[in-house]
């Protein structure tokens, strides 16, 4: 084949793509925008994001026992005479009595860094599995909004006209459009790194209940952060839909202009 050929042939597939995204685009806007905040809202609705419903199984419980502290008073009592390093602060030294014994500095107190945790007796420490079925249900509205508002802003840019002198008056609406798209995809990309910090301040908070199991404070902070990340999967919800209302409302009021931006008309921008 010809160098004139293959170029005939790549000009018409891409033309074929451009001809593609624009169909799909249309009835996006026209037809799943609108049954996508339908779905949303009635998710909202549903006992799963109720939170007074919810309120009782959302505390669970952490898998990891309170020691018997007299076990544990027994065994510091009956502990070597010698002091492991780790427990001694960097920067104070042991001194030796006469007869070879350990002995500290009158005004040094004796502190540990918490428990070494090698592993749980009681078993692994599980996931909120309400908090979890949430990000079941989230995830996937995050990707598709994602997936929709990449395809629109590639829509908007296709429907651009080449650059010339006056009548741009529709073009700045395709503008402004192609900024809103691209700031929707940005804020609902963030959403998954909201679920990723939840599990890592979580992760944390669990080690510490691990390595200091008799402090309740570490426990009530993962139940409220808990409720917290509950709240806050509902408000992504509420926002992915708010997506999804303002696009659909923008794009619907200015449909003309983006469509043909350049005519004799010159209506407002919504």
């Amino acid at each position: 084949m010809s160098k004139s050929g293959s170029g005939a042939v790549h000009s018409q597939s891409f033309e074929d793509y451009v001809s593609q995204v624009k169909k799909k685009s249309e009835e996006l806007v026209k037809k799943e925008f609108p049954k996508r905040i339908k779905e949303l809202n009635e998710l909202l609705e549903s006992p799963e994001f109720d939170m007074e419903l919810q309120k009782k199984s959302l505390w669970q419980p952490l898998n990891i026992p309170v020691p018997d502290a007299q076990a544990i008073a027994r065994a510091l009592h009956h502990r070597p005479n010698h002091v492991d390093e780790e427990e001694f602060p960097v920067g104070k030294k042991r001194k030796m009595n006469n007869v070879g014994r350990d002995e500290y500095p009158e005004d040094h107190v004796i502190t540990t860094g918490g428990t070494k945790v090698l592993a749980l007796p009681t078993g692994p420490v599980n996931c909120n599995v309400v908090i979890a079925s949430l990000f079941d249900a989230v995830k996937p509205q995050i990707r598709q909004l994602v997936e929709y508002a990449n395809l629109l802003k590639m829509w908007v840019t296709f429907l651009i006209p080449k650059i010339e002198d006056g009548n741009n008056f529709g073009v700045s609406i395709q503008e402004d459009t192609l900024g809103e798209i691209r700031t929707v995809e940005a804020e609902t990309a963030t959403f998954y790194e909201q679920i990723t910090r939840y599990h890592m301040s979580r992760a944390k908070l669990i080690s510490k209940v691990a390595k200091y199991p008799h402090i309740d404070d570490y426990r009530q902070v993962i139940a409220e952060l808990d409720e917290k990340e509950f709240l806050s999967m509902r408000l992504v919800v509420c926002e992915i839909r708010n997506h999804y209302s303002s696009l659909f409302d923008l794009i619907s009021k200015n449909w003309e202009k983006i469509i043909k931006p350049r005519t004799s008309n010159t209506e407002n921008l919504y």
